[in-house]
Order: structure tokens, then C-alpha cells, then sequence
């Protein structure tokens, strides 16, 4: 029954944040096996340049450290807020939302550059939560029992926390950053005197991951009313009977 329960919950998950979810959960269990090292994953531009190891520009957004609290209380953050952006804001704008993770991976890995960061992924994390709590500013949250606030304080909540464990928390302020430059862009200048929209989803993406919809003014031809289909089966099975 628990097995039914989770494989029913997995295949309820929206195809981004479930494609995203496992590909973090499968990097993190082959370093744990050890059929891979971090070291073949982390974010170099030497070797993504000179080797051409260009899977590292998504590997190090995949892997979040080995099994244990950070890892676990990461993929929570990732999957809650991941899968309330898809089937909220973005619900029905896959490509849009695709398109944002692109945008967020493009500029995290451009201060990647200048920058000492070997793996992204938390901060990738700490943009969709950024993100979703701009979009939501009224929900009330409560963070362990402990503090009671409104959505918009989640993310420099989850950076103190951060702290108190002794993380660094520049991943958590280019997290802040990108998703502040993504909602500004995206939610406020196009709405402001003199605004526009300077984000737009490439039309490939809309091809691949938006299923077009129906033309409200499309008139089907006569013989292909469902009616006219129903009563030609009729007609050959009269004609051709079994």
C-alpha cells in the first residue's frame, strides 16, 4: 500500500518539478554508490572549456551533497515550491516555466564564472522559493514552530537558518539575487509606465512543451462531425457484417 501511495503521489507530480526531482535524487544516489564523484560534477570553466566537459553546467545544479539533513531538507524545499510554481503561476506554461529555469541556470552560472562556486543547486532552490513568495505575498508561513511570518520573508528566513548551520550564505544571496532579477523582469517593469515584457519564451520551447490550443473559430468539415463519423460505422458494419 506504501508503494501504490508513492508511485500514485510520483506520477501526480508535474513533469518539470518531477524531472528535476529525480534527476537530483539519481545524481545524489550514484555518488553514494559510488559509480560517480563529485569531482565529475561540480562546476569547473577550465574543464567545461578546454575539455569540453559541458556536462557540468548541469550536473552541479543536480547534486546537493551526500545523504544526511542538509540533502534531505533541500529536496523538501525543492519539491513543495517547485511543484506549487508549475501548478500555480505557471500552471499550463510549461515553457514558460522551462524557459525560467534556463534564465536562472544562465545567470547563476555567469557569476559561476567569476566566483568560486562549485555546485548551484541550493541556490536554484532559493530562487523558486524567492519566486513563489513574491507571487504569494499574503500566505502566512511558520517555520518550525518557531517564527510566524508572511511568505516574502521565506527566503532570507532559510538564509539565516543557513547561517546558524555554518554554511556560507553566498549561494543563498545569488539564489535571492537571480530570483529577485527574474520576478522584477518577469511580475513588475512590463507592469510599470513605460514597461514591457523583456522575457520572452523562446517559440521552440512553447513548440515542445505547450500543447497548442484549440481554435475557437475552427469549424470542422461536414464529414468529420462526430455524428456524421458515428453513422458511417454504422452504415459498414450493416455492409460488412461480423
Amino acid at each position: 500500500m506504501a508503494y501504490q501511495g508513492f508511485a500514485q503521489e510520483y506520477l501526480g507530480m508535474p513533469a518539470v518539478t518531477r524531472a528535476y526531482t529525480t534527476a537530483c535524487v539519481l545524481t545524489t544516489a550514484a555518488v553514494q554508490l559510488e559509480f560517480i564523484t563529485p569531482f565529475q560534477l561540480y562546476f569547473n570553466p577550465d574543464l567545461i572549456f578546454r575539455k569540453f566537459q559541458i556536462w557540468r553546467l548541469i550536473t552541479n545544479f543536480l547534486f546537493f551533497g551526500p545523504l544526511g539533513f542538509s540533502f534531505f531538507f533541500n529536496m523538501i524545499f525543492l519539491y513543495r515550491y517547485c511543484r506549487m510554481l508549475e501548478e500555480g503561476s505557471f500552471r499550463g506554461r510549461t515553457a514558460d516555466f522551462v524557459f525560467m529555469f534556463l534564465f536562472g541556470g544562465f545567470l547563476m552560472t555567469l557569476f559561476g564564472l567569476f566566483a568560486s562556486l562549485f555546485f548551484l543547486g541550493q541556490a536554484f532552490t532559493i530562487m523558486l522559493v524567492y519566486v513563489w513568495s513574491r507571487r504569494n505575498p499574503y500566505i502566512r508561513m511558520n517555520f518550525f514552530g518557531l517564527l510566524n511570518f508572511q511568505a516574502p520573508f521565506l527566503p532570507w528566513v532559510l538564509m539565516g537558518f543557513s547561517l546558524l548551520l555554518g554554511n556560507s550564505i553566498i549561494i543563498d544571496l545569488l539564489g535571492i539575487a537571480v530570483g529577485h532579477i527574474y520576478y522584477f523582469l518577469e511580475d513588475v517593469f512590463p507592469n510599470q509606465p513605460g514597461g514591457k515584457k523583456l522575457l520572452l519564451t523562446p517559440g521552440f520551447l512553447k513548440m515542445v512543451f505547450d500543447t497548442p490550443e484549440e481554435d475557437p473559430n475552427y469549424n470542422p468539415l461536414p464529414e468529420d462531425h462526430p455524428g456524421n463519423q458515428r453513422r458511417d460505422q454504422d452504415q459498414n458494419q450493416q455492409q460488412h457484417p461480423q
